[in-house]
């Protein structure tokens, strides 16, 4: 019996390198040994890409996953019927782009409710053209929040031997300092662990980062530490939780790299994105927590730079698919259990 779990990939903004990174990440071997990845899009724009490519591909239209064929160098794909086929404009901001990237995420949502798949990978979209096609929501994790009834997912990033939740994600820099407050941090702290524990981490050590240069020096650079971080930490380690900080961001993620933590909590945006992506750009994998399935996606943008080139990396695409076939693996076996 064939016991690897469907893994929808959606292809992103067709005017980005998400179907590229797309095509690229399935000729790989191994990720059909893990999983059996059925990819949302339009299928003239993955055959375009193939054709770029210059590589031999087959492309297996189905209209179920159970479908598939699930070998390598085989792309099964459920089109979404969303664009009519026409030349496609790289790098460009287009509104019906948006449009058909949120209809892929759309189509995924639906099978992944209905039970039809495992996990969904997800390529790059592009902010802009979302908000030309009338799309509302800001980003990945608002539309999957929004089409699952989620209020607040909790975003993970895993890189190397390291692994950033975020207190705070697309806010600005004031609004993010608001948001940082006792009970915020506290139940943050307590989700990390429960993710953690769903990950396979029994006992896990979670270290909390600083928002102020030296976490403010006993409120010399700033009160937020003493006032609100602080007191949140002792909170959870009152109830038995293995919490350190709040730690100064120029160490903490140094020292979980090097496994002194199972996780880091960064209190915003960039804090959490600057580490990951200097430790490897590439390699960097997002994973959201408390949806109803299981959501990865690649920690990078839509390159409109280079899109349409057949130069772009599927490095990063290629872990995220393998990773979303591992935890789905890994989230069947204790059902079973």
């Amino acid at each position: 019996m064939d016991k690897r779990p469907f893994v929808a990939v959606t292809i992103g903004d067709i005017a980005g390198i998400g179907p590229e990174i797309v095509v690229k990440a399935l000729r790989m071997n191994d990720v059909y040994t893990i999983c059996k990845p059925i990819v949302i899009g339009e299928r003239f724009v993955v055959e375009e890409i193939i054709d770029r490519l210059g590589v031999e591909v087959k492309v297996n239209e189905v209209t179920m996953p159970s479908q598939g064929s699930y070998v390598p160098n085989t792309i099964n794909i459920m089109s979404s019927n969303t664009l009519e086929k026409h030349t496609i404009d790289y790098g460009e901001i287009r509104g019906e782009y948006g449009k058909a990237a949120y209809q892929f995420i759309l189509k995924a949502v639906t099978m992944a409710h209905e039970g039809l798949i495992d996990a969904i990978a997800t390529a790059p979209i592009n902010k802009e053209s979302l908000k030309a096609g009338d799309i509302k929501d800001i980003g990945h994790t608002e539309m999957f929040a929004r089409l699952s009834n989620v209020d607040d997912p909790l975003t993970m990033f895993e890189v190397e031997t390291m692994r950033i939740f975020f207190l705070t994600r697309h806010v600005s820099m004031k609004e993010m300092i608001e948001l940082i407050t006792e009970e915020r941090v506290f139940n943050y702290i307590k989700r990390s662990q429960v993710a953690l524990q769903r990950l396979g981490v029994q006992n896990p050590t979670i270290a909390v980062a600083a928002l102020n240069p030296h976490a403010g020096e006993n409120g010399l650079f700033g009160d937020e530490e003493r006032k609100q971080i602080k007191p949140a930490i002792e909170r959870a380690k009152h109830l038995g939780m293995k919490v350190d900080g709040p730690i100064p961001a120029d160490s903490v993620f140094h020292k979980a790299l090097n496994q002194q933590y199972d996780a880091v909590l960064s209190l915003y945006h960039d804090q959490g994105h600057i580490a990951a992506k200097v430790a490897n750009f590439e390699k960097t994998v997002s994973i959201t927590h408390d949806l109803p399935y299981l959501r990865t996606s690649v920690d990078h943008g839509t390159a409109f730079d280079i899109a349409g080139r057949g130069i772009a990396s599927e490095t990063s695409m290629t872990e995220c698919i393998k990773a979303a076939a591992n935890y789905a693996t890994m989230k069947k076996i204790k059902e079973v259990q």
